[in-house]
């Protein structure tokens, strides 16, 4: 039970202190906001916009390979498919929000916020049984764990990782894609404490 509680605890800091970066972040938007934006040298201007492009291509490229390992672990343990489905959606969706182009506007349970409407819904989405993996996403480095217990802590460590990921790509990104890279870390690192939870449940 100490065990669980610290898990928790760990979770909601990590998720705390990536919500703080997220309003820092927010509170520089408007120091580069539209009047700055306007007289900004076209050039900067394309420049500015291909470096978030290739920030967004990054991470979703990062949420890629998290997404396919959930497929590989759905692939070879069918028995987890169900409790891991609202998760994978997820990351699919966060996915999709990072990839360039991507809709500006997401709904969370507090109203309209920066992101992508690619979000609205995701943990409530229905699960796609066998869904491909995403198309430019690099592949997985190692097959999972033969037990499904084991698989699923790995899967518990890789969202870990992923939230790492973003945290570090937020710091260099434009306020908006901060925002986004917040939401997102935070949410990996919710998954990773459910994940850890799961784990426990499941058999091996």
């Amino acid at each position: 039970m100490r065990r669980t509680g610290t898990t928790r605890r760990g979770a909601l800091t990590v998720t705390g202190a990536i919500a703080l970066v997220a309003a820092l972040a927010g509170c520089g938007d408007g120091d580069s906001g539209e009047g700055r934006k306007g007289s900004a040298p076209a050039d900067a201007r394309e420049a500015a916009a291909k470096a978030e492009s290739s920030l967004r291509m990054t991470a979703a490229r990062t949420s890629g390979t998290l997404l396919a390992r959930y497929e590989q672990v759905v692939t070879a343990h069918p028995s987890t498919a169900a409790g891991l489905a609202p998760l994978r959606d997820a990351v699919r969706a966060h996915m999709e929000a990072l990839s360039p182009g991507a809709d500006k506007t997401v709904r969370t349970g507090a109203g309209e916020t920066t992101g992508t409407a690619a979000l609205r819904g995701a943990d409530r989405a229905p699960a796609a049984s066998g869904s491909p993996t995403p198309s430019g996403s690099p592949p997985v480095s190692s097959s999972p764990a033969a037990d499904a217990k084991t698989a699923v802590k790995e899967l518990a460590a890789a969202e870990r990782r992923t939230a790492d990921a973003h945290t570090a790509t937020l710091l260099t990104a434009p306020p908006e894609l901060a925002r986004l890279l917040a939401s997102i870390a935070a949410a990996d690192a919710a998954h990773a404490y459910l994940l850890t939870e799961l784990a426990k449940e499941t058999s091996s």
